[in-house]
């Protein structure tokens, strides 16, 4: 604009930003400022008062729209286009806790829950304000009793409207506090947790269009439902949770949705028989064919840390090694992804060197390189107790290994 071509009305201008207002509101007090500038204002200050009058507001103090003020400043804006000055748009409805719920009751009606999810799916997206005003009203358990309802009720049809249910949830879910979390659950967990699987394991009464969308979004919610799962709820969870998580990796599902499910493996893998569990469904197996087709870094160090916890059992260990590339997979990643990735390979190899080191298995960590990555490991700059195992791996089998080049002759003669 060309300030100097043309004179700004004081009263058009807010007293915070000193710029013409956007989107005028007035406070009790009287005074008019830029919505967006008062708000900021009234967050962020530890005193809430008016800027003008220096009298006391609350952070949430009522703010009455100007619409008088608004029309004028847009209708002098048109005026004085020639001059370059910009239209002023006419601003959306602030989202209130009244029209929220009333989406919310709609919600139970078959005719109007999609209007409504969309309705609040708009909304949730728009702003991170209106994400609070959705946390205020109810939304994050609203939209956990609508999808296990919507689950729970479907028979033969496809279920429309859970990717909406899905994402609101999600965003409102990572804005709750902590400590409110577990509040939001008003039915038991499993209840929400089987509908979550249901979703995971039903591609066929998923529309077509939107199956990977929503199983991604799934996976995703079921991971923040674990993390503020208690101990006892993590002990008893079902085969089939295990089940299903595994067959998002092995699906594939999408990259985001197999990082969510590695990401939640690794949480709940050290509760009870979850080991065991997760053994059992396979994911052994699914980790190195995932890790053969080539990782980006951080979805490597996902796999080695999973498949590190996994072979610290027995059945675990028998699933790598029954795995034709199961040794050579582990061989090859090392020092070709981090020294994170590196220290977990030491340790599979030692549990593997320890307690399954049939002829066969140390044959094999031999031919496929496994040993003189071992022998690399002692020297380079790793952390001593990353190199102290992969020097007890070296003596445990150097009378096997000891006409091998790469090994260390004082490793040979002791």
């Amino acid at each position: 604009m060309e300030d100097d071509m043309v004179e700004v009305p004081r009263f058009f201008i807010c007293p915070i930003s000193l710029q013409i207002m956007k989107d005028p509101v007035t406070a009790v007090t009287g005074i008019t400022y830029d919505r967006d500038s008062i708000e900021h204002w009234l967050s962020t200050a530890e005193v809430a008062q008016c800027p003008v009058t220096k009298q006391s507001l609350t952070k949430d103090s009522d703010l009455t729209p100007n619409h008088t003020l608004r029309r004028l400043i847009q209708a002098w804006c048109v005026t004085n286009a020639s001059y370059g000055v910009d239209r002023i748009p006419t601003p959306k409805p602030v989202v209130t806790k009244s029209h929220v719920m009333k989406l919310l009751r709609s919600l139970k009606s078959p005719e109007f829950y999609l209007i409504s999810l969309n309705a609040l799916h708009l909304i949730a997206s728009e702003n991170q304000k209106n994400i609070q005003c959705l946390i205020e009203s109810g939304t994050t358990g609203a939209m956990i009793s609508f999808i296990t309802k919507l689950c729970k009720e479907t028979s033969t049809r496809k279920v429309v409207g859970l990717g909406q249910a899905l994402s609101i949830l999600h965003l409102t879910w990572q804005n709750v506090p902590e400590k409110k979390k577990s509040a939001e659950f008003k039915q038991d967990h499993d209840q929400f947790i089987d509908s979550l699987l249901w979703v995971l394991a039903s591609d066929n009464m998923i529309e077509d269009d939107v199956v990977v969308e929503v199983q991604t979004r799934a996976i995703s919610v079921l991971g923040m439902v674990m993390e503020i799962s208690s101990t006892s709820v993590l002990e008893r969870l079902k085969f089939e949770f295990f089940k299903q998580t595994v067959n998002v990796i092995r699906k594939r599902t999408s990259p985001q949705a197999v990082k969510a499910a590695l990401r939640m493996l690794i949480d709940v893998c050290p509760c009870g028989r979850n080991r065991m569990k997760i053994v059992e469904a396979g994911a052994v197996f699914e980790l190195v064919e995932l890790e053969l087709n080539g990782l980006e870094k951080n979805v490597s160090e996902l796999v080695f840390g999973l498949l590190a916890q996994l072979c610290s059992c027995a059945d675990g260990r028998a699933q790598l090694l029954k795995h034709a590339c199961g040794i050579a997979m582990v061989a090859k990643r090392m020092f070709r992804v981090s020294p994170g990735t590196d220290d977990r390979a030491v340790h599979i190899l030692l549990l593997i060197g320890r307690f399954s080191a049939t002829d066969e298995v140390v044959a094999e960590l031999l031919r496929v390189g496994a040993v003189s990555k071992l022998c690399m490991v002692l020297q380079v700059d790793y952390a001593p107790y990353i190199k102290k195992k992969a020097r007890e791996i070296l003596r445990l089998h150097s009378n096997v290994w000891n006409n091998s080049p790469c090994m260390p002759i004082y490793i040979q003669t002791k």
